[in-house]
């Protein structure tokens, strides 16, 4: 039993019979996250972050109640995968202020440059 497999059966309306493993898997800021992407289900998902003390079992069958049956999907959004910011403050010895300045006046030519000296090596 995951976490997402309880944001299916909520989707779903199909309740699930509670026990220790579904207690574990049980995880309400990756279930609130995922409600927390579509119109329809947003604000039960804030409910839940307001109310983050109440037991699991509690949470689960708020939105196994509240939530329409419908098909959600939708990848998370993960940061993107830009280090141009680190590469500066490591290769300058700037701070966060000072790099994001830097990095503004910085060609990407001089950026690859910047790479190139600062690349320790290794796998990627």
């Amino acid at each position: 039993m995951k976490a997402f497999d309880i944001v299916n059966s909520i989707n779903n309306n199909k309740a699930i019979e509670w026990d220790d493993e579904v207690s574990k898997a049980y995880v309400p800021f990756v279930v609130n996250r995922s409600f927390s992407y579509f119109r329809d289900t947003v604000i039960a998902a804030n409910e839940m972050n307001r109310y983050h003390h109440i037991d699991h079992k509690l949470q689960y069958h708020f939105l196994i109640n509240i939530v329409r049956k419908g098909k959600r999907f939708s990848k998370w959004i993960k940061p993107e995968k830009e280090n141009d910011m680190e590469v500066v403050k490591e290769y300058y010895g700037y701070s966060n202020e000072k790099a994001s300045q830097a990095l503004a006046l910085l060609s990407s030519e001089q950026l690859d440059y910047l790479r190139k000296k600062v690349n320790k090596g290794g796998r990627k």
